[in-house]
Formats: structure tokens, sequence, C-alpha cells
């Protein structure tokens, strides 16, 4: 009786998984989410993933460092060499570079964009999808007046 029962047993248990491999394949295909803050974001941030010899990423460069100034204490701008250090680009799912990655206050993702992004189109998803108001370029964060 139990030799009957594993003929039938093997060729059932193969069946199951022949059918169940797509679904794995399928989700291994999926992006990886991008890691969530361990902590609320007190700023809402764009984090840039690049190479500080891709080409693209080149002509970005001035862009990211002159925003970093002029949004200073109201978005967190941020650069990541991926060639250097390629755990953030694993991470975050990245495909190609540069890969501009917006989040809220609350450190969720609101906007994803893959290659150059003028100052213009990164202001566009500051005010549109974070709730920021664009800073005129090389204005940097104007001290309060100061009290009379």
């Amino acid at each position: 009786m139990i030799g009957r029962t594993s003929r039938f047993a093997f060729p059932l248990l193969l069946a199951l998984a022949l059918l169940a491999a797509p679904e794995a394949r399928a989700a291994s295909r999926k992006r990886p989410a991008a890691p969530k803050p361990k902590a609320a974001a007190v700023l809402p941030k764009l984090v840039d993933l690049g190479a500080d010899r891709c080409i693209p990423c080149k002509r970005m460069a001035p862009i990211l460092v002159a925003m970093r100034k002029d949004y200073e204490g109201i978005v967190d701008v941020r650069f990541v060499d991926v060639w250097k250090d390629p755990a953030p680009g694993r991470a975050y799912g990245i495909r190609v570079i540069p890969t501009q990655i917006f989040f809220d206050r609350e450190g969720r993702e609101r906007f994803r964009h893959e290659g150059f992004f003028g100052r213009e189109d990164i202001e566009r998803v500051f005010r549109d999808s974070l709730g920021v108001t664009p800073v005129p370029p090389g204005a940097g964060v104007a001290p309060p007046p100061a009290a009379k």
C-alpha cells in the first residue's frame, strides 16, 4: 500500500511545484520597496542616486549643489554615488542612473524619475507632490528679519 501511495504522491508534488514556480518568478521580478525611514522625516527629501563619472549625473551635480543651498531647511537634498556604494541603489531598486526619488515629510515615496532632471522639473515635483513653494535660484534661505 505504501508503494502505491508514494507513486501518486511524487507526481502530485511535482505538479504543484511547477504550478507555483511562475508565481515565485513573478514575485522575484517586482521592484523592491524603498527602505522606510526609522523615524518620521522632518523635511521632505530628494535623493539623487547616480555616480560622479556618469555624464547626465555630472550635468545634474551643479543643479543639486545649488538646490541643496537654496532649499536648506526646506528640503533635504542628497546625492548618493551608487558606483562607490551600490547598496543604496539595490535598496531603492534603481534601474538606471541618475534616478531621483522624492519623499514627503512622513518618509513616503511620492515621485520617482530616471535620467537627467532639470531644476524647473524638480521644483515642479516639489510644488505638486511635496507642497513646497519654489525658491528663486541663488536665493538660499533668507535669515529672519532682525527685531527692532
